[in-house]
């Protein structure tokens, strides 16, 4: 008991001191009349000054505004045929050409656009807040749910990523359905490997066990303390994430165990024109200049991400 009381009052004494040399700090500071900015604030003003962050957003955000949009800006309904214009070139009737059954390509990237785009968000919840959640819990708990969560990560880890999604694929069903669930069973993996490394390096630190030895609940010291340093790391992880759930939603539509015809899919379009790429390219070059676009942006932000927040 008195251990503890010590180990408190050390806390709170380092807690006083560290407080007392940023207020002399902000007192000096204040006298050469430069206050302080606080820390959103010096936030906004590095995300300002990156331009790789600027550059990504820029382009996601313009990608988003062709999903969201889709309906009123694409020139032709994306699944109308038109058998007598199939394989056409770039023209001005058709900017992007036309596939084999005459539909306007132009008007099946802006619908894909949507399409996919909404799958991959989609697909990210879940298993972003599960992993999260897992992840934290078991590097503050430790002990036996630790040990058994790290094997858990150990043996999916163990298997080929793309392998284990086609697998759940196969077996959920193919389509949209398939992909939410495969990603729901696997793609939290990531997210509590490294928020479970994270989370255990935090605990070492003397500020966790004060916070708790202080009278704070495991959970306001996990949703309080432990979740705002954690929470910059697992966003960047985030943006990485969507893009590989998007990298694999245009892989399961090239493979035709994804999204399923008439809606219009990247992978799809890419695999409908590989037998005449040498001669059509547009068939499926177009549609694969969409999906490196959005990766770009994707990557782009993740680092921008990393670099405000210092993460490397």
């Amino acid at each position: 008991m008195n251990r503890d009381s010590d180990a408190l009052r050390q806390a709170q004494g380092a807690e006083a001191v560290a407080q007392g040399a940023e207020g002399v700090a902000q007192g000096a500071e204040g006298v050469q009349g430069a206050p302080v900015p606080r820390p959103s604030v010096r936030w906004v003003r590095r995300a300002r000054r990156s331009r790789t962050l600027l550059g990504g957003a820029v382009i996601l955000l313009a990608m988003v505004a062709v999903a969201v949009l889709a309906p009123v800006i694409a020139p032709y309904d994306p699944s109308a045929q038109d058998l007598a214009n199939g394989l056409a070139a770039p023209s001005a009737a058709h900017w992007f050409g036309t596939d084999q059954l005459g539909r306007d390509i132009l008007s099946r990237v802006i619908a894909a656009t949507a399409t996919d785009l909404r799958i991959a968000g989609l697909a990210a919840v879940t298993p972003f807040l599960f992993g999260v959640a897992v992840g934290m819990a078991s590097g503050y708990a430790g002990g036996w749910f630790d040990w058994m969560v790290g094997r858990v990560v150990d043996t999916f880890v163990a298997f080929p990523f793309y392998v284990l999604v086609i697998v759940v694929v196969f077996a959920a069903g193919t389509g949209e359905r398939g992909i939410f669930v495969a990603y729901a069973l696997v793609g939290w993996i990531s997210y509590a490997r490294v928020i479970r490394a994270k989370t255990r390096a935090l605990c070492r630190e003397g500020w966790v066990d004060a916070a708790y030895r202080g009278g704070l609940s495991h959970l306001r010291v996990l949703s309080r303390h432990l979740l705002p340093n954690v929470l910059p790391q697992a966003v960047v992880l985030l943006a990485t994430e969507i893009l590989l759930i998007m990298v694999a939603v245009v892989t399961l539509g090239y493979l035709g165990i994804g999204v399923q015809p008439p809606t219009p899919d990247w992978g799809t379009m890419i695999s409908d024109g590989q037998l005449v790429l040498t001669t059509k390219w547009w068939v499926s070059t177009l549609p694969g200049l969409a999906v490196v676009t959005t990766g770009v942006g994707l990557s782009l932000v993740g680092d921008g991400l990393a670099d405000v927040w210092r993460l490397r």
